[in-house]
């Protein structure tokens, strides 16, 4: 591994494709015998730092259509929480039912699952098939594994009955040194940026994306008023990014002051703090099993105080249970709530009268497709979008990086080195990023 480390920081790509593939390699992984370990815990007790394990594993077999990656940096995402709490079930479940599909597939069901859906890193080999990737191209990645074996994927990959997110319902991801992936999920690395900076927007940049600006989402336009919760953290960061650079009204909705101060960085200036004590300290629920919908109705008005009078034309949702009544309730009549993830819940309950008698809709909205992500990558190839990366952690200290995330302390993304000893390395366009640092730097800061 050092070989392959020694010719990337050398940037001797070229002498990547002689050197030989290392038979193991250092991954984040969980384990199978331990799916258990938190049972009768409640949700915030249950520790990513006791169940994510950094350990040495078998370099798998390269198959037709993959590519075997050295992953220079990787980050967190809130797939990595729910796998690492065995939350809402255990991913094992995912690798055996993947397992069954194909003896290709069948790498895939073992007693450990190396985690993580994002990196950025140098092409080391291509399997049979794959022409479009060569040794050293540097990439990053697309998390949407899909076989594209069946008709409905074609208009669409992520109405493939054979999809999956990559590094969560798959093994072998990218926090790890090595990864192994699809060659129709590589994209070429932002010159312009370091490894771990080129890392950080994969999964949430694309998602925000296809649930905001794609026509499979809200297909948002130039002077929508879009109200966007949780504003200041890795999927609303980018959110709030796309709705400045489209010409749209960002409501950015955030639970704390110094979050509110992020979002006034990023450019964003109508702000609703909803914590208690400094902030507009909504409740939306007034006990386990009630909602109170004079809450709805008191961040209805703050809305339109801060808008002139107008309701939003889209609710960027991902909370879920905690905040959807709030958001069907809110959007404008005909507007449209899109919605994915829900990480306080996913059983949500509205009043049904707000949504049907005011004609609004309510859009699911899950990763992106191929297209879309390229197009997300290439805003940020163009200096369009810019990563929100907040803090930074070696490999070793994947579960306290998963914690950040688990109990909401971070804003932006968190960051995972994997095998760059260092942060700002990679960085290829030193000219282009010249040009946009005020802007990286400030949204580096988020």
């Amino acid at each position: 591994m050092q070989k392959i480390l020694d010719a990337i920081l050398a940037d001797e790509l070229g002498e990547l494709g002689s050197l030989p593939v290392p038979e193991h390699y250092r991954a984040v992984t969980v384990h199978a015998d331990e799916t258990e370990m938190f049972d009768g815990l409640p949700n915030a007790e249950k520790d990513p730092c006791k169940s994510l394990h950094v350990e040495d594993v078998p370099t798998p077999e390269l198959g037709p259509g993959e590519a075997l990656v050295a992953v220079m940096a990787s980050a967190i995402n809130y797939n990595t929480v729910w796998t690492s709490i065995f939350e809402p079930m255990s991913t094992f479940g995912f690798l055996r039912r993947y397992g069954r599909t194909s003896p290709l597939a069948k790498r895939h069901d073992l007693p450990y699952h190396i985690v993580g859906s994002d990196l950025a890193g140098v092409v080391l080999r291509t399997g049979p098939g794959v022409n479009a990737w060569k040794a050293g191209d540097e990439v990053v990645a697309h998390c949407l594994n899909v076989e594209l074996e069946h008709p409905d994927g074609h208009n669409d990959t992520m109405l493939d009955p054979e999809q999956r997110i990559w590094g969560f319902e798959t093994n072998f991801g990218g926090l790890a040194e090595l990864a192994l992936i699809k060659s129709n999920q590589l994209m070429p690395k932002p010159a312009h940026l370091s490894w771990e900076e080129a890392a950080s927007p994969g999964l949430v940049n694309s998602t925000a994306y296809r649930q905001l600006v794609s026509r499979n989402g809200a297909d948002m336009k130039q002077g929508d008023v879009v109200l966007i919760w949780g504003a200041s953290g890795g999927l609303g960061s980018y959110a709030t990014q796309f709705a400045l650079n489209g010409g749209a009204i960002p409501v950015c909705v955030v639970s704390s002051p110094e979050k509110a101060a992020i979002c006034r960085k990023m450019g964003a200036e109508l702000i609703i703090d909803r914590s208690a004590g400094t902030g507009e300290g909504y409740r939306f629920w007034a006990d386990e099993d009630n909602q109170d919908p004079k809450e709805w109705k008191r961040f209805g008005a703050k809305i339109r105080e801060l808008t002139g009078g107008e309701d939003p034309d889209i609710v960027f949702e991902h909370p879920g249970r905690e905040t959807f009544g709030a958001s069907v309730y809110a959007a404008r009549k005909g507007g449209t709530i899109v919605t994915c993830a829900s990480t306080s819940g996913f059983m949500h309950s509205y009043d049904n009268r707000y949504l049907w008698m005011n004609l609004k809709r309510i859009i699911g909205s899950h990763f992106a497709n191929y297209r879309e992500a390229w197009e997300a990558n290439r805003l940020i190839a163009k200096g369009r979008i810019h990563p929100t990366l907040s803090r930074v952690y070696p490999l070793a200290e994947t579960g306290r990086a998963a914690s950040d995330v688990h109990a909401n302390t971070h804003q932006g993304k968190v960051g995972v080195l994997c095998l760059s000893p260092e942060e700002g390395l990679g960085v290829r366009d030193t000219e282009f990023r010249a040009r946009h640092l005020d802007a990286i730097n400030r949204f580096r800061g988020v």
